[in-house]
């Protein structure tokens, strides 16, 4: 792998890539970096792809944005100056987490610059809240959401005992799977770098924007209908998003694409990171099926 870095006006992205042939660019999300994917990459790369794997906005000093807005479209908006800065008119798009959220929205707001689909841990938008209200089990395992308004309390409590809330919110999303101490390692390092705890905990707090006219649009842009062929994987001991959410929120009717769903048992909400054979073997199939 190489190291590049991409840009967005003023902003710097340090990203990996490695390998040729079709774009594979895989988004990660919370609490993570661009190593989410060190399991994926060689794979793909053998399978004859270009992958790129970036580091997401506010995950390092130079892409954290002066005014402070983490509102999801500018992440859309971050995804297209890639593509086009990398030199591609079509990718295959891959998200987890937030990084999920971003690709559903990217995969709506330009359909004809993706080839497909594939979100890791988070069931398509559409139908979401419906889901929750048929699982409202998920109202608590969300309870993070909510805690991380408490702007000051929440910020020092993340930070305290050298980041012990991050791993437990590892540990408690992927319960059955004994993390590697280097991975958290690696988390922990990149939240300790400057501006990094408060921009990921702002990807929570705009969330919870109803009135802005950027809220509007994003919400407008989630109840679309998606054109891009999706696969959504999930992990049946997900503790972060119910594998169950899937049940009611994957409606076909919401993707006249394409909607493929798995899931994956003995994984979590991390399974790209816990089962990479089987998340590697649905995801290859995925990609080549709407290969040029």
């Amino acid at each position: 792998m190489k190291q590049i870095i991409l840009k967005n006006n003023q902003l710097r992205f340090s990203a990996f890539e490695d390998g040729s042939g079709p774009l594979v660019l895989c988004l990660h999300g919370f609490p993570d970096n661009y190593h989410s994917y060190d399991q994926q990459i060689p794979t793909l790369v053998d399978a004859g792809y270009r992958v790129v794997v970036p580091m997401m906005r506010g995950y390092e000093l130079q892409s954290q944005p002066a005014d402070g807005d983490y509102h999801l479209n500018h992440m859309v908006e971050d995804v297209l100056t890639w593509v086009d800065q990398l030199g591609e008119e079509k990718v295959h798009l891959v998200g987890h987490d937030w990084g999920a959220v971003i690709g559903y929205l990217t995969a709506n707001t330009v359909p004809d610059r993706l080839l497909s689909l594939t979100t890791f841990a988070i069931p398509p938008l559409q139908g979401l809240s419906v889901a929750i209200r048929k699982n409202p089990r998920q109202i608590l395992l969300s309870w993070y959401t909510m805690f991380f308004q408490l702007r000051g309390l929440s910020d020092w409590w993340v930070e305290r005992s050298d980041w012990k809330f991050i791993e437990k919110l590892w540990h408690d999303w992927s319960p059955t799977w004994d993390i590697p101490e280097r991975t958290l390692e690696s988390i922990k390092q990149t939240f300790r770098q400057p501006g990094v705890k408060e921009a990921a905990l702002t990807y929570y707090r705009h969330s919870f924007d109803s009135s802005s006219a950027q809220a509007k649009n994003i919400k407008n842009t989630m109840a679309l209908k998606t054109l891009t062929p999706t696969l959504a994987i999930g992990g049946w001991d997900d503790g972060c998003m119910s594998a169950k959410l899937y049940d009611s929120a994957a409606r076909p009717d919401d993707f006249p694409g394409g909607l493929s769903v798995e899931r994956i048992r003995g994984a979590g909400h991390f399974l790209h990171q816990e089962a990479p054979e089987k998340a590697n073997k649905l995801l290859l199939a995925w990609l080549k099926k709407y290969d040029l």
